[in-house]
């Protein structure tokens, strides 16, 4: 096989390639291997593309495999969230889907393959007594009494345990190995435990069932996995690893490599507390878009090709470090731009009236969907006498370089006409319901007028045609300046202000929109229809993210 070289490689890419090289292996084949307990979220997109990716890169196998060992908090609800996750995230597992329950009973011979080498024994400690006799980082542990069983009597003993003999807990299967090893993991770990649950693809068949660590070794060298990507927590545990594939005796083993997680500012990822928000109503679900699982991120907007932008920026290392919230804000940004029209929206009105233009016209007005892509072509928008323009866009008393309406001034409404404020309207409560300006048709866009110019431009849309729309502003879910946990009761420090819903007006070109359709709001943002709640009769849109950014990418 020709060398290939290892310029801009990550480490990993180049333990793979000095593997191949030396012939340990003749071809290259990763996984993802979620537990189906929970929603993937961020984190694990960095893990599903890196894995997705290497298996691409080498023209190898990408399997999809659940680890589904825990029957005791996994759900079909989880398997079928992740694999529309994997799906949107274009990780194409082909015929390669496979669950760590089809294997249950290869992992129960292996048990006692395990146990007639003398490897492994039954042991009736309880959980409280295990962790005292495990020792600590700076003391050895001790033997359990029932260590030295003979083979047949564990043989027996385990026998009765997948029979059903034992309650929960009452006994467990563990791995001889070294009670004074400096690595806890290598501790007599539990291979079995008892524990009466239906599972969700095997039923009532076993009430015994492989731990993490026992499981997952034995998964990844019966499909002959070759590289087993995992993050940094698990470096510890890869002698463990390392010691199943061998004392179970498969050929030709899996590599385990670590890399670091990826750890984004300021978001909630915990299951437990997500868990918490979703129960007291805080969040409308484990898809709510302030959210960073997966099913949130499609959900507020966000494409894959964003968080494959994102992932690639934080790059594959050994070292743990913090990505800032507005790197991945970017990312849509940078996506989106060429790629989504530029409309109109109103999202907090008041109504401006053109006295001189004539009552009952409308004309149909040309626009760019995006003036840094002419691929996307023009439009058309109604115009007329009556309009909705934003609130922020009229002042009484207008500070210096403020160049938008107020009483004299005049500006270009987007693609249409220069209008001069002649005057206004106030409620009973003082505030202003209505401008009124004059226009002049001499200066209509596109018709080459010159004669004067002005610094302001603000967009409308024509009240007679607008279509009503709520939008969902939303902030980050944590309050930044207190960080995400509460230093007194570890909960969680939430932002109040998180989410803001406005009634609003849209020009008439959003009728036909779809769940997940996005455009730019032109000087507000990106914005999403919401997946959930809209309807043709009642649009909602959510903002995925606004037009500014802080963030730079530094310089290489």
């Amino acid at each position: 096989m020709e060398t290939i070289s290892t310029e801009s490689k990550n480490f990993i890419e180049q333990e793979i390639e000095k593997d191949l090289r030396e012939g340990v292996y003749d071809h290259v084949c990763t996984r993802f291997p979620p537990e189906p307990n929970g929603y993937l979220h961020i984190g694990h997109a960095k893990s599903i593309l890196l894995n997705y990716g290497l298996a691409k890169e080498y023209n190898g196998e990408f399997h999809m495999r659940f680890d589904d060992t825990n029957p005791t908090k996994e759900r079909m609800e989880f398997v079928d969230s992740i694999k529309e996750d994997i799906k949107w995230l274009g990780a194409d597992w082909e015929d390669h889907l496979y669950f760590a329950s089809d294997y249950f009973d290869v992992m129960y011979e292996c048990a006692l393959k395990l146990i007639r080498k003398g490897k492994a024994y039954v042991c009736d400690l309880t959980p409280d007594e295990i962790r005292e006799y495990r020792g600590t980082l700076t003391e050895p542990g001790k033997e359990s009494p029932y260590r030295n069983r003979s083979v047949e009597e564990n043989l027996e003993l385990f026998e009765n345990m997948k029979n059903g003999v034992y309650k929960d807990g009452e006994k467990v299967l563990r791995a001889k190995i070294d009670m004074a090893s400096p690595n806890i993991n290598m501790r007599d770990p539990i291979l079995y435990r008892v524990a009466h649950m239906t599972h969700h693809n095997t039923g009532d068949k076993w009430c015994i069932y492989p731990m993490y660590d026992f499981a997952h070794p034995i998964e990844d060298a019966v499909e002959k996995i070759t590289h087993s990507i995992c993050t940094l927590e698990f470096e510890d545990h890869r002698p463990l690893y390392d010691w199943v594939v061998r004392e179970c005796e498969f050929v030709h083993g899996p590599r385990q490599i670590e890399f670091a997680k990826l750890y984004l500012t300021n978001v909630v990822t915990g299951k437990r507390y997500i868990k918490k928000l979703v129960e007291d109503k805080i969040v409308d679900g484990w898809d709510d878009p302030r959210l960073v699982s997966i099913a949130a991120l499609r959900r507020r907007g966000f494409t894959p090709e964003s968080i494959k932008m994102f992932v690639d920026l934080c790059g594959v290392s050994k070292a743990q470090s913090s990505v800032d919230y507005a790197m991945l804000e970017y990312c849509i940004r940078e996506d989106l731009k060429l790629k989504r029209p530029r409309m109109m929206a109103v999202l907090d009105p008041i109504k401006l009236v053109i006295d001189n233009y004539p009552e009952g016209e409308v004309e149909y007005l040309e626009a760019d969907n995006n003036l840094e892509n002419e691929a996307l072509g023009k439009r058309t928008v109604p115009f007329s006498r009556e309009l909705y323009i934003e609130r922020e866009d009229f002042m009484e008393e207008p500070p210096k370089k403020y160049f938008r309406l107020f009483p004299g001034n005049e500006v270009r409404l987007m693609n249409a006409y220069f209008v001069k404020c002649t005057g206004f309207e106030k409620d009973e409560d003082g505030n202003v319901t209505v401008v009124h300006c004059t226009y002049d048709p001499e200066t209509k866009c596109g018709s080459g007028f010159t004669g004067r110019k002005v610094k302001g431009t603000i967009h409308w849309v024509a009240a007679p045609y607008a279509v009503k729309a709520t939008v969902r502003l939303y902030e980050n879910l944590i309050d930044e300046e207190k960080g995400v946990y509460n230093k007194e009761d570890g909960s969680l420090n939430l932002n109040p202000n998180s989410l803001e819903v406005r009634e609003c007006y849209v020009e008439p070109n959003f009728q036909n929109v779809k769940a997940y359709d996005s455009f730019q709001f032109v000087r507000q943002g990106y914005f999403c229809v919401d997946a959930k709640d809209s309807t043709p009769d009642a649009l909602v849109f959510n903002r995925i993210v606004s037009l500014k950014s802080s963030f730079r990418l530094p310089k290489k």
